[in-house]
């Protein structure tokens, strides 16, 4: 079911100075809300009193505790709401109070570097388990440090820059006009320290703060979509090299359990070139999360030399924690990337998994009583997982800036069918495939993606791009690797019924040259100093070094070389040199294409 917002609610983006509507008790207008009583608790489905201000999809306090929830349905004066929360200890009676706004996410300083819940609340960590968070703590006991770039009197639009906060991370933090106000700058307060809740400017009448709230299913406006594509590099060769991604498109990486995705997935968080990354996982196992926020937190920074963390953003709603927060997160996770996206910047969404995602979204379902769909998805499953999408894309900023949000999320089938709902709506939104192999991952190649059934609709516009950039040959290399890894498909299942001996010479060195770009180019370590990360330089020269060898292969073969003296020939020179040499060194790579070829010319 989408959950976008519907025909008749509130539209209008949030004030800045409103607070959290997680933790609030007066609605978006500032005004107290009447209370209504509980009436019935089914778990983590409550319903209550109608009280004549609530809409759908605003956010509920409920109880004592405020546990916070969400309207999903209003009838016959009775209001249903989903909480976000463990309901033990509610009753029917207890009271319940509207927060007049929808669910809203806090942007502002503090979000680099930290880990958060689905409602963007701080999570604290003890031993391998995430703690839920409590209330996010917007207390101004900590100071961050705001620059004015603009004087009182001075006439500003809706995106402009009204001054930057440093933090000790890379990402400098702009303080933007917010969306729908223009006018006058009335005020701005001077260089200084100051709280998250800090009025900082005053523009046409509306406060400015540091911190803002914006509505987590509702995207942030922008000036214009699309441009010329430019490349994210992923620092992955097979990625890199065959199904390249553009800033601001989409990505899908199905695969069964045990296939690499998380790894994948970490790889390009640690080193794709993207300003921000927002890290955002849905529905994994606690202890798995730990581990990635650990090593996020302990990884240096190779851009800046700092910690990677302090660029990066992680939202955890790991499997025991609450349903709807887990729903909630992806939403958030596509808010603060945009938040990033509209100060000029390259954010990067790593979803891990929608396929968590969507199984919230069919117990919700199921519910409230929906009618289910295939495999007990609700009918709108094809609708929501657009909506998700649709929130990447490069863009100009409402202040004139080429921003990204770079969308790649995991989608884990059960049993490995690439057939189930989510995996096949997800391939028809998305312009990028990378599908992973069980039978690769078993192999012990990684990254386990396969070749045959991935797929990428930006290789066609990026070639052009590299053309421009200096690399007119990347496009016919791509082709050619791509030739070489089907002529070897195609003969693989003939070899286990035949075997090699019975294959002409020709085809001896095609299913050769099939493994020399699997083993020489698509495989990369992880664990490797040299091999984690692969410049655009030494990914170039490790393609063109193999695929030259395999030339010479062919060439020996057709003057009257044996395909057997060809392949008892020592390739390690060639194979290993992608963990022999640095990420950067083509020089070195082509060096050793030299000492092979030579080689290759000795054969008798």
């Amino acid at each position: 079911m989408h959950r976008g917002q519907p025909h008749g609610t509130r539209a209008g983006p949030a004030r800045c100075g409103d607070r959290d509507a997680v933790v609030a008790v007066n609605g978006a207008d500032g005004a107290a809300r009447r209370p209504s009583r509980v009436l019935r608790v089914a778990g983590p489905l409550v319903e209550m009193e109608y009280a004549g201000d609530t809409a759908m999809y605003d956010v509920v306090s409920l109880g004592t505790s405020g546990i916070p929830g969400e309207v999903v349905s209003i009838s016959d004066g009775v209001v249903t709401a989903q909480s976000y929360e463990y309901t033990g200890g509610l009753a029917p009676g207890a009271e319940a109070r509207s927060q007049g706004a929808p669910l809203s996410a806090a942007l502002g300083p503090g979000l680099l570097g930290g880990v958060f819940d689905g409602l963007l609340r701080p999570l604290s960590g003890s031993g391998d388990w995430l703690l839920p968070g409590a209330a996010r703590d917007r207390a101004t006991a900590r100071g961050w440090s705001f620059v004015p770039t603009v004087g009182e009197g001075g006439q500003v639009a809706e995106g402009s820059v009204l001054g930057e906060v440093r933090d000790r991370g890379p990402v400098r933090l702009r303080v933007l006009v917010p969306p729908g106000v223009s006018g006058v700058v009335e005020h701005i307060a001077p260089q200084g320290s100051y709280g998250q809740d800090a009025v900082v400017a005053v523009v046409g009448g509306t406060e400015v703060r540091l911190t803002t709230s914006w509505p987590v299913r509702r995207p942030r406006p922008v000036r214009t979509r699309g441009g010329e594509p430019e490349a994210l590099h992923t620092g992955q060769r097979v990625i890199d090299l065959l199904f390249p991604v553009a800033r601001g498109g989409t990505v899908a990486v199905p695969g069964g359990f045990g296939t690499g995705k998380t790894m994948l997935l970490q790889q390009i968080a640690k080193w794709c070139d993207a300003d921000v990354i927002v890290y955002v996982g849905c529905g994994e196992r606690g202890n798995e999360m730990a581990d990635v926020i650990a090593e996020l937190s302990a990884l240096e920074d190779p851009r800046t030399g700092g910690r990677l963390a302090d660029r990066t953003v992680t939202i955890a709603n790991t499997s025991n924690m609450p349903l709807m927060a887990r729903e909630a997160g992806i939403h958030t996770g596509a808010t603060v990337a945009e938040y990033f996206r509209d100060m000029g910047l390259d954010a990067v969404l790593i979803a891990d998994s929608t396929s968590r995602w969507a199984e919230a979204l069919r117990e919700f379902a199921s519910r409230t009583g929906a009618l289910p769909a295939e495999e007990g998805y609700p009918a709108g499953l094809a609708s929501a997982i657009a909506a998700f999408y649709e929130r990447a894309g490069a863009v100009t900023t409402l202040g004139g800036e080429r921003g990204s949000v770079t969308v790649i999320g995991a989608v884990s089938p059960p049993g490995g069918d690439m057939t189930e709902p989510v995996t096949a709506h997800t391939e028809r939104f998305v312009r990028g495939v990378w599908s992973l192999d069980r039978e690769l991952a078993y192999a012990r190649h990684y990254p386990a993606l396969s070749w045959a059934e991935s797929f990428s609709r930006d290789a066609a516009p990026l070639a052009d791009r590299r053309t421009a950039a200096g690399d007119p040959a990347w496009s016919a290399r791509r082709d050619r690797l791509a030739a070489v890894l089907a002529e070897a498909d195609r003969l693989a299942d003939l070899v286990e019924l035949v075997g090699i001996t019975a294959l002409p010479d020709s085809e001896r060195v095609s299913v050769l040259a099939g493994r020399l770009v699997r083993e020489g180019v698509l495989q990369q370590s992880a664990l490797s100093a040299n091999d984690a990360y692969c410049g655009p330089g030494k990914a170039a020269a490790l393609a063109d070094s193999v695929l030259a060898v395999i030339d010479r292969c062919r060439e020996r073969v057709a003057s009257g070389v044996p395909a057997a003296a060809v392949e008892a020939a020592d390739f390690g020179t060639v194979l290993r040199a992608r963990e022999e040499v640095g990420p950067h060194d083509a020089a070195g790579v082509a060096a050793r294409r030299e000492t092979m070829l030579a080689r290759l010319g000795e054969l008798r």
